[in-house]
Parts: structure tokens; C-alpha cells; sequence
């Protein structure tokens, strides 16, 4: 058993100066043929018995879940003697704050193994899911629970969240408790290369929230959005969530992001196997060894590290590029979201044809688009006339174009193009995957949403 797998001497070192700060971003450069693609995917755990949401101690709760997943070789990550997480070959499984159940993949070389991946992980979610009575849902916002509803998980730098969310925004309860996503990790050549990449994916992001929008139930009527979770986000926290304007202004780069960085409050300090609550101060103070809370200490590395993981805009830079525009779903599109920015970014001809796409949008262009996509979706209108749904074909093409010249195949010869089918059918049909659960919901169920757990589990 282990404890954070963060804990290294490196991660240990002391920040000296501007320089070691910057060393994150650029430690994630990587040359072409090194590139890889970390996926990330997160669903709700059920009782099926009564649909409810178990605790972390019950019998049949989530530590019985973890504990079971060690027979498939997973080691379990320990925080004051609870598991809560497990490390293994396909990456880390860890709890969001309710016990929704999240696969941080390993960093794979090709969808091919993204999917199977993604497979395997499930396939083991069920077995032992089957035995404890659990089932798993794969949408964006918990349809029925409320809040009070909910159990929290025994993870100390949840508590510190909890308590600072409704001081600066009023869904961010929401967006820890009731929420899901499935997001991608991708690398980077160089800091231009950084910027370049940063751009289209922030630019683009709203085209992934139309076309994963999951989320248009809210406690068992629908809440009027097609993507009730990316709306969540505009009233989580504005210090640490958005558009990011300043990533699309000439000299955009890793000084600029870090000035952005920095100028976050924080919410946690980690040391000796605890978290200290250090919400809303200035990681600038904890530089000069000021942090009211440890005087006269000074960050390491690893503090700068879970720093940037609190920081939620819609692309977010770590050593790595993460996208977060999309919302849950199911196994299809766990391995379209990735198949998506992997097209438009890991081919440098698709992603000058991405950045043609949106490069003359204007910041307060750009902000309104993503304010009206979790409304709206693919209706939502964008700059020059037409509509989301127009640019999402477009988008999607030159993924699947970007995805052939890459040309990396399974053992039946296929290249990875075929994993954006989920998506094609959206942009053929006009219908998200929100529109489609709203019509079961006011048709074939006839309002009852307990039949989402008959028809949206995996």
C-alpha cells in the first residue's frame, strides 16, 4: 500500500526562484514521436437496489468497491489509513467528492489503447460492482440526487473545498458533488507549440460541451440547460475558472500563465500526511515564507504541483495540456473525447485548419459562445453567422482527416478516425446527447427519471 504517488525527493525540492516555477510547464516538452494521451473519465455510483448514492464506510459502499478492484492487481493509496485511490498499469482510480468514481488513465500512445483501456476499467467497475449491488451511471450531473443527498468522501483537501466554495460562487457544491466529465491529457513540443494548442483548444471548447452535453436533468425535472454542468462552472469560482483571455494576446506563453497561476488563492498546504487550510491565501505570500499558516516556510515543488490542480479553466496547464469542456457519458464517448483533440491537435496540418476556424473571434466573442452553449448547444450561434452545429462539422472533419494522416492502427488495420463516430451521429442527427435524454424523459418515461438507471448505465 501506498501514499500520495506524488511523494518523490524531487517533488520534495524547494522552489529557489521564477525559474523552478517555470520547470513545470517546460518539463512536459516532449518531441513528437514521445506524445502521448492520458484519458480521463468519471461516473456516478449507485445502489441499484434503491438508486441511491453509497457512503464511503457502508457495507457495499465505496471502499468495498476499492477493495474489490485489488483482485485486478490495482494497489490501493492510502490517506489516514483510508484507501482512496488505487494506482496500477492503467493509471490512478480516485474518488471526486461524493464517491463519484474517476479513471486517470496511463499515458497511451494511440486511441487503440485508449478504448481498450477505457474497456478494461469498466469491464472491472461491473464484476465487482455486480457483487456489492452497484451500478455505475454515465451522464454529466446527477438527474434525482439533491445535494443533502450526497455522501462526502474522507479526503482532507475536499473538506477545505467544501467549506470555501459557497464564499465565492453559488454552484460550486454543485460542482463537486453532482457532477461528472470526461477530459484528456495531451503534450506539447514546445512552449509556441504550448500557446498554439492552448488556443484552439480553449477556442474550441464550447464545440466539445455541445457535442457531450449530458446533463439537462436536475433533481428530477428538467433545469432548462443542455449542459447544466458546464454552466455550473460560470458561478463556481471566477478566480479560477473561464476563458482565460490573456492565453489568445500576443507573448502568450509559460510567464504568462504562471502570472495567472499565482495570482489564484489557495486552498490547501500538504505536510506530513495532512492538509492545512490555507483558503483564499496568496501563493505570492507562501513565496516570501508569509502563509499566516506556516511562517517563515517556503513552497516546494510538489505545493506549486497541487497548486495548478485547483486552478479549473476550461483548457488548464500542468506539465501537460488538459481539456475540460465535456461533459459524462458512456463508453462511446469516453473514447471519442480523446479521439477529438487528438485530431485537431497531434497533426500540425489540422491544427492550423483548427486555429483558421476561430483565430479572428474577438475575446468578447469567444466568452459569449461559451456562455450560451450549456443553454443552448449546438444551436448556439457563433461569429460570422451559423451556428455551433455548423462549426462542429467542420471541427470534425478536420479531426478525422488529422486522425488518418496519423495513421496509427489496430491489428485489423483501422485507423483511429473511426472512434469519432458518436460524434458524427450527433452533427448528422442535431441531436446531443441531452436532447436525447430529455426526449425519453418527457415521452417514453413519461417523467419518471428512475428509468435513467435502466437505459444510461454502463
Amino acid at each position: 500500500m501506498t501514499q500520495r504517488t506524488d511523494d518523490t525527493p524531487e517533488t520534495h525540492r524547494m522552489i529557489e526562484s521564477r525559474d523552478d516555477l517555470l520547470a513545470v510547464f517546460a518539463k512536459g516538452e516532449k518531441p513528437q514521436e514521445r506524445w502521448r494521451i492520458g484519458t480521463e473519465h468519471e461516473k456516478f455510483v449507485y445502489r441499484v437496489a434503491d438508486h441511491r448514492a453509497p457512503s464511503y464506510d457502508e457495507a457495499g459502499g465505496i471502499r468495498d468497491l476499492l477493495n474489490g478492484l485489488t483482485e485486478y492487481g490495482w494497489e490501493p493509496v492510502l490517506e489516514n489509513g483510508n484507501a482512496i485511490a488505487l494506482s496500477g498499469p492503467d493509471g490512478t482510480i480516485s474518488l471526486e467528492p461524493a464517491g463519484q468514481f474517476e479513471l486517470s488513465g496511463a499515458a497511451l500512445e494511440n486511441l487503440h489503447q485508449t478504448c481498450a483501456e477505457a474497456g478494461r476499467h469498466l469491464n472491472q467497475c461491473k464484476a465487482v460492482g455486480e457483487k456489492l449491488g452497484i451500478g455505475f451511471l454515465g451522464v454529466g450531473m446527477w438527474p434525482d440526487k439533491t445535494r443533502g443527498e450526497l455522501p462526502i468522501m474522507p479526503k482532507g483537501r475536499y473538506a477545505i473545498m467544501l467549506n470555501y466554495m459557497p464564499k465565492v460562487g453559488s454552484l460550486g457544491l454543485d460542482m463537486m458533488l453532482r457532477t461528472c466529465t470526461i477530459q484528456v491529457n495531451l503534450d506539447y513540443s514546445s512552449e509556441a507549440d504550448m500557446a498554439k494548442k492552448f488556443r484552439v483548444g480553449l477556442a474550441l471548447q464550447p464545440v466539445a460541451t455541445a457535442l457531450f452535453a449530458n446533463s439537462p436533468l436536475t433533481e428530477g425535472k428538467p433545469n432548462g440547460y443542455r449542459s447544466f454542468r458546464s454552466h455550473i462552472w460560470e458561478d463556481t469560482d471566477a478566480d479560477r475558472t473561464g476563458m482565460l483571455p490573456f492565453v489568445f494576446e500576443d507573448g502568450f506563453g509559460y510567464e504568462r500563465y504562471l502570472d495567472y497561476a499565482l495570482n489564484v488563492p489557495m486552498y490547501f498546504v500538504y505536510r506530513d500526511g495532512k492538509y492545512i487550510d490555507v483558503a483564499g491565501e496568496s501563493f505570492h505570500a507562501f513565496l516570501d515564507g508569509k502563509l499566516p499558516q506556516l511562517p517563515g516556510e517556503k513552497p516546494r515543488r510538489s505545493d506549486f504541483v497541487d497548486h495548478l490542480s485547483t486552478i479549473f479553466p476550461e483548457v488548464r496547464l500542468k506539465s501537460f495540456l488538459e481539456m475540460r469542456g465535456a461533459d459524462g457519458g458512456r463508453w462511446g464517448k469516453i473514447c471519442a473525447l480523446p479521439a477529438l483533440w487528438v485530431g485537431l491537435l497531434y497533426d500540425s496540418q489540422a491544427l492550423d485548419a483548427a486555429w483558421d476556424l476561430v483565430k479572428d473571434w474577438t475575446i468578447e466573442e469567444r466568452s459569449q459562445v461559451r456562455h450560451d452553449v450549456p443553454k443552448l448547444a449546438l444551436k448556439t450561434s457563433v461569429p460570422g453567422g451559423g451556428t455551433v452545429h455548423d462549426l462542429a462539422r467542420q471541427v470534425l472533419d478536420i479531426a478525422s482527416d488529422g486522425l488518418s494522416r496519423r495513421a496509427r492502427l489496430n491489428s485489423a488495420g483501422d485507423n483511429e478516425s473511426g472512434f469519432l463516430d458518436p460524434l458524427h451521429e450527433v452533427v448528422a442527427t442535431g441531436v446531443t446527447p441531452a436532447d436525447r435524454l430529455l426526449d425519453k424523459y418527457e415521452n417514453e418515461w413519461n417523467g419518471d427519471v428512475s428509468r435513467i438507471y435502466e437505459e444510461f448505465s454502463f
